[in-house]
């Protein structure tokens, strides 16, 4: 057969991209003679390849890198690569090739073989030193995961057979490295796929391959990179930005919190108190603006499929999924299925954090009633929150955020992405003003406003399941000034109790003797708590303040860093797909860090934290 050759126009067009690379640092996504395509976001020392047009697993391993070449067949890639390998390896001393492919049959799964069989990946490589040693890493790497229960078994890549052409045979004296697996993904008998193990795949091999780059850049007396991940993609293409766009269209059509918050709180409380409190108050809602059943239309029509980048893909998914179950539960708003879709969403309350928040109201004294006439006014909260807002936009002019005072919210303050909501009922302890503040707009706005800032809305409306860390740094904050007293950590001890008990079936004014007789809060406090967690119809979100601080608590004890959660809205779970992302270099620093954390007062207190301390040890004596 008569070998293709690129098409003359397209070895000059690639050349004058890669002049643009190397002298203008512009990206490279060149298409070319139909259906290839050579991407690379910046100079690097090495080229994933796939040659076939059909989007399978090596196909995805390969556009996921930061540098590749899609090509159809192995005369095209042979000409394009000798063309990046020379270029790059002037500019980077060093360079390999990493070719991807499937294996023709999964040959360890047979019918009479046991559940548990492993998947066969095979390696191949050329004879320097360097290759070997991108080899040797790549199978350490590899054989450390598991797929699905299949564990991989690697070995050696054997000779071509029946005149099958390989790029290595194109190469002439280019570094490289072969890799070859089973199609473990694949439905045995049939074409389906199962997308998720695909995906677990494709996750695995992206890693494994850029272990070996950094094994080969070691060998071959360069200097590797601090970490491996930092070879991976430092720009998202168009089509993140577009999907990360048309999910935080569907964010912003609602706010979850103000739909589920009772807009009559106080006559609530009167009512309750009128009927000595023996039974329910009716709660009334704001209607929906929107239409639950088309918004999820929007949200399913969004693509992510075509993503080449799988931690970004991931992150967009159990976002979606988390927009679905949040307007579910508003679709469901004052039903039974509202309590249950809220427990999928926040979690049942684990016995240990029930264990914690009885230990703090067994151990600290009953707070006196609150006076609702005394404290600060909401024109005096709304003044100092605009103060301190003024304080952030002084170090960052961008930084964008409103005050507004409501009178249909109960008592306290809310944020709805960079405005503050203050209530009109607000009446707060001067003392408390600096710690809520902090916790409000040090920690809630600082996070939309850094997260807006690195270019991903998902950042500043939040991760899935970012709710917990914001909640336990923002009580972090509310102790760093200072300002953990006794009767504030006993609200959020009180609040998993309830919480507990709503998830138990409890009734609203079962809950509410329960924190009054049984635990001492005072009757306007234990109302307050109880209306937040029946709000909706039954929300666990409550449960989260205390959960979230203990796991701030643990990180800091653990010698862990608070810098990457300044950078938006995450979860812990996300810490780790956080710092590979800055490894990479697609998410930069905070723009702005609270200002509380370089005040006096809190350095010592810090200082204790990261020695390690309980929640209960935050109460200033």
């Amino acid at each position: 057969m008569k070998p293709k050759l690129v098409e003359p126009d397209s070895l000059p067009a690639i050349e004058l991209s890669l002049d643009g690379l190397l002298k203008d640092g512009k990206p490279v996504r060149h298409d070319f003679c139909n259906g290839n395509r050579l991407h690379m976001d910046r100079p690097l020392p090495f080229l994933c390849v796939h040659i076939g047009r059909y989007q399978n697993a090596a196909f995805h391993i390969a556009s996921a890198s930061a540098s590749y070449l899609i090509a159809a067949d192995v005369d095209i890639a042979g000409d394009v690569v000798r063309m990046v390998a020379r270029r790059m390896r002037d500019h980077c001393g060093a360079f390999l090739v990493l070719d991807f492919g499937e294996l023709a049959e999964d040959r360890f799964l047979t019918d009479d073989a046991p559940f548990l069989t492993p998947f066969e990946i095979a390696l191949a490589s050329g004879g320097t030193t360097a290759e070997k040693a991108a080899l040797k890493r790549f199978a350490a790497a590899a054989s450390e995961r598991e797929a699905k229960y299949r564990t991989p078994r690697v070995g050696d890549l054997g000779p071509a057979s029946g005149g099958e052409a390989r790029l290595s045979d194109r190469l002439d004296d280019v570094a490289w490295l072969a890799v070859r697996f089973a199609r473990i993904y694949k439905v045995p008998g049939a074409e389906r796929i199962y997308p998720a193990l695909r995906d677990l795949v494709v996750a695995n091999m992206v890693d494994s391959a850029l272990q070996a780059v950094s094994a080969f850049l070691s060998a071959s007396s360069l200097e590797p990179p601090a970490t491996h991940r930092s070879l991976g993609r430092r720009a998202f293409i168009d089509a993140v930005a577009r999907a990360d766009r048309a999910i935080d269209e569907v964010a912003t059509a609602f706010d979850f919190l103000l739909a589920v918050t009772p807009i009559n709180a106080e006559s609530a409380w009167l009512e309750f108190r009128a009927r000595d409190f023996e039974q329910a108050p009716r709660l009334l809602y704001r209607p929906l603006e929107f239409e639950v059943s088309a918004e999820k239309r929007k949200l399913y029509s969004i693509s992510l499929d075509h993503l080449e980048d799988p931690v970004l893909t991931e992150l967009l998914s159990e976002k979606q999924q988390e927009l679905d179950l949040q307007l579910s539960m508003l679709a469901a708003r004052e039903t039974p299925r509202f309590v249950e879709l809220g427990r999928a969403l926040y979690g049942d309350v684990e016995p240990g954090l029930a264990a914690r928040a009885r230990a703090i109201l067994e151990k600290t004294p009953d707070a006196p009633a609150a006076i609702q006439a005394e404290g600060l006014s909401a024109d005096a909260v709304a003044a100092a929150a605009r103060d301190m807002i003024a304080a952030y936009r002084a170090m960052h002019p961008d930084f964008d955020a409103s005050v507004e005072i409501r009178a249909d919210l109960p008592a306290g303050l809310l944020v709805s992405r960079n405005r503050l909501f203050v209530s009109r009922d607000t009446r707060l302890a001067p003392e408390r003003l600096a710690a809520l503040l902090s916790h409000e707009v040090g920690v809630h706005l600082l996070t939309y406003f850094n997260g807006d800032m690195q270019g991903l809305s998902m950042l500043r409306n939040g991760l899935a399941g970012y709710e917990g860390m914001q909640e336990g740094l923002a009580v972090l904050a509310e102790y760093l000034v200072g300002g953990m007293t006794a009767a504030r950590l006993r609200l959020i001890a009180a609040r998993v109790i309830a919480c507990q008990a709503m998830l138990s079936r409890a009734a609203f004014e079962e809950v509410f003797r329960l924190l009054h007789r049984d635990h001492g809060l005072d009757e306007r406090s234990a109302f307050n708590v109880v209306l937040r967690v029946f709000r909706g119809g039954g929300l666990a979100k409550d449960a989260i303040y205390l959960r979230g601080v203990t796991q701030v608590l643990h990180h800091l004890r653990s010698g862990g860093s608070l810098t990457p959660f300044w950078i938006g809205k995450i979860s812990a779970a996300h810490f780790g797909a956080i710092q590979e992302l800055n490894a990479r270099g697609l998410l930069g620093p905070p723009r702005l860090e609270p200002a509380f954390l370089s005040s006096e007062a809190a350095r010592p207190r810090l200082k204790k934290a990261m020695a390690g301390i309980e929640p209960i040890d935050m109460i200033e004596t």
